[in-house]
């Protein structure tokens, strides 16, 4: 129930803020009697894309607490809270960021992740499970990953292709809706406007465009992964980032616990293999330790 509400408030959101934009801009409908006009068309898209991608943006710390149940630590209850802490610290210090709030999330699973909007800014969250289970220097790879996703500014970057990917999949599906209606009416001199099948079509397409973009997105998830792992290894040790990728390779299989839109935040990202591992915003854990291995 709590996941659907902030569904539903994330979308009167980036409604609310869309309609807005449009307003001040002055954007006119993008269909005409006489056609699509293409330029409100773009903007249109642009400001429903990229108001999605920021609203998630802005939300996500919040989103991301409720939805993973994150408690904050403002006052350490023991020493390993206070060792969590003071380690994350240590790393923000020597990444050049501001000090992100530290969180535990009840999750039995190896995860981590890092959130926020700026990277003074942000949260950095550790799963229960990892912090029973791993050692001290495996848990400071783990923030040093997590950290170095922040100082890479990565959930901007994320944001920012994700805005242009959403914009250019509504404005090529509405395009070829638009065809395909005109075509299918193109006896029929009595009608204006657009037809039931411009919605529908251009429904369609949006799913078509939205799987194909999704790859490009899922590969620029795939390659910062590649450049938090070598950031641990930076801030913390690179035999310690390669035992943390090794102990988490050990324990695959494990459920996922963690909220689909988060799993490209976490350090776990899962494993998919064949077609859809061009849909996987991690690459192989072997191949992490791999390229942390020949890294000198």
């Amino acid at each position: 129930m709590m996941r659907i509400g902030l569904f539903l408030l994330t979308n009167l959101a980036v409604i609310l803020v869309a309609s807005i934009t449009l307003k001040l801009l002055g954007v006119e409908s993008y269909l005409t009697g006489t056609g699509l006009n293409l330029t409100s068309l773009l903007i249109f898209c642009a400001v429903f894309g990229f108001a999605g991608s920021f609203v998630s943006l802005f939300l996500s710390k919040t989103m991301a607490k409720m939805s993973t149940g994150t408690r904050i630590i403002d006052q350490p209850r023991s020493a390993d809270e206070r060792w969590l802490v003071e380690t994350v610290a240590e790393l923000a210090n020597k990444a050049g960021i501001g000090m992100p709030e530290v969180g535990i999330f009840p999750a039995q699973q190896a995860n981590a992740f890092a959130t926020g909007w700026n990277k003074n800014n942000a949260l950095v969250s550790v799963s229960a499970g990892l912090l029973q289970r791993f050692r001290p220097e495996e848990i400071r790879a783990v923030l040093a990953h997590e950290v170095g996703h922040v100082a890479n500014g990565d959930m901007v970057t994320l944001t920012l292709i994700q805005g242009v990917v959403n914009t250019f999949v509504m404005f090529f599906a509405r395009i070829a809706g638009y065809l395909v209606d005109s075509f299918l009416r193109r006896n029929d001199e009595s009608s204006s406007g657009v037809g039931i099948g411009y919605y529908i079509t251009s429904f369609v397409f949006e799913i078509i465009f939205g799987i194909i973009a999704s790859t490009i997105v899922a590969w620029f998830s795939r390659r910062r992964e590649y450049r938090a792992d070598e950031a641990g290894a930076e801030f913390a040790s690179k035999n310690a980032m390669i035992g943390a990728l090794q102990r988490l390779k050990a324990e695959y299989g494990m459920p996922e616990e963690m909220p689909d839109q988060l799993t490209a935040f976490g350090i776990n990202g899962g494993l998919k293999q064949g077609l859809m591992a061009l849909f996987a915003s991690h690459p192989p854990l072997d191949d992490r330790i791999a390229a942390l291995q020949q890294r000198r």
